[in-house]
């Protein structure tokens, strides 16, 4: 069953006080909201700060890496102009091996088949 008002009928003055105490709690419950929310913003000037000094970090990084980068490229050059160097040393060291213990070797088979020759005859 529902009761129809007639359109003239105004609310009362209790009616009416219920409605303002309720849209003002219904007010300071939006606006303690909307303060919390407000507490997790930043000025535009603080974001832009915030993000100069970010940028300036990611720079620095690039630069130290770039630097980095160049230093393992200078090792990478020195190490392999001393694998280079190492392999003609090891180059040399087997031709004076070879000619170290070979060619005396061959001389003195040569002397023994002179020798051989010489008696032979």
């Amino acid at each position: 069953m529902s009761v129809s008002v007639p359109p003239s009928a105004e609310p009362t003055l209790w009616e009416l006080h219920r409605a303002v105490s309720q849209l003002r709690e219904d007010l300071r419950g939006d606006l303690a909201h909307l303060a919390a929310r407000l507490d997790q913003v930043v000025t535009q000037d603080v974001y832009r700060a915030d993000q100069r000094a970010t940028e300036q970090r990611i720079g620095a990084v690039e630069a130290a890496l770039a630097g980095l980068r160049g230093e393992h490229d200078q090792v990478a050059e020195r190490a392999e102009q001393q694998r280079r160097e190492d392999q003609a040393q090891a180059a040399a060291t087997r031709r004076l091996v070879l000619s170290s213990f070979v060619a005396p070797l061959l001389l003195m088979v040569l002397q023994l088949w002179l020798v051989t020759q010489g008696t032979a005859r």
